[in-house]
């Protein structure tokens, strides 16, 4: 029910109930969530059944030390995960991928966890490294980066904005699992959070109640202005750009696929 003293100007509520029908709605949504978990785990055992493919070992990638072989990525450990960063080359900060900063800047600081359980993380970028190294140190990213500009092993190279796996043995380097889109959002813990909110993400592809806020479009709230305010305009960056120091206002630009 609604609260009768809403106005149309108010914003709308979930229905207000007892707590105890509150629990029992609760409890039954329980069970399809934990459904979900036991599914979410046979699928995690099928992915780990999932045939290999051996990438070169000796290919080389860039790094801050110079062209190293892609085996150095694992820093001796037996798994690897890598995160593929996309890059636009010749654009400004500002104009770099902005679903991409989601998935790199959430993942900060995981590395001793990932180290702990034997999992080197690293990722991996297509620009250049003359232009990608101020950009690693202008966002503070810590964790290895390496450019693959130029690099012809696909399984190493290619596909872009996407995460993978490898796993090392002795010398030899495999590939065992890759994926993108949604399947990014492993590296991006507030959707999680924000799936969990009343108004989720607040997109306009979501399946609302009638009565909820009309959503925005996909991705809305991933390019701020310097006020905070969304948008994919000329004066937005990256959202999370604005908690870097040197970030300045943008006048100019706009993300970098909307350039001429």
């Amino acid at each position: 029910m609604t609260d009768a003293s809403e106005t149309p100007s108010t914003p709308r509520r979930p229905d207000v109930v007892d707590r105890a029908t509150w629990q029992a709605a609760r409890d039954e949504l329980l069970i399809r969530e934990k459904a979900l978990t036991r599914e979410a785990d046979a699928i995690a055992a099928a992915r780990r059944r999932l045939p290999m493919v051996e990438v070169d070992a000796q290919t080389q990638v860039v790094g801050k030390d110079g062209p190293v072989p892609f085996i150095e990525l694992f820093e001796g450990r037996d798994e690897l995960v890598v995160y593929k960063h996309m890059f636009h080359t010749g654009r400004p900060i500002e104009q770099q991928c902005e679903g991409c900063t989601v998935s790199a800047w959430h993942i900060q600081d995981a590395a001793p966890y990932l180290h702990a359980r034997g999992i080197s993380l690293a990722f991996l970028c297509e620009g250049p490294w003359a232009e990608l190294a101020p950009f690693v140190e202008f966002m503070g990213y810590t964790e290895p980066w390496y450019s693959t500009a130029g690099v012809g092993e696909p399984a190493i190279g290619g596909d872009m904005g996407s995460t993978a796996c490898f796993l090392r043995d002795g010398e030899r380097t495999f590939l065992t699992y890759e994926t993108t889109g949604r399947g990014n959002e492993a590296f991006e813990p507030v959707f999680s959070l924000l799936d969990i909110t009343p108004y989720g993400r607040g997109e306009s592809w979501q399946d609302n109640p009638d009565v909820w806020p009309e959503g925005n479009g996909p991705c809305w709230y991933w390019r701020t202005d310097e006020h905070g305010v969304p948008t994919w305009g000329p004066t937005g960056r990256p959202t999370a750009q604005w908690a870097r120091p040197g970030a300045t206002p943008v006048t100019t630009g706009g993300p970098a696929w909307r350039q001429p």
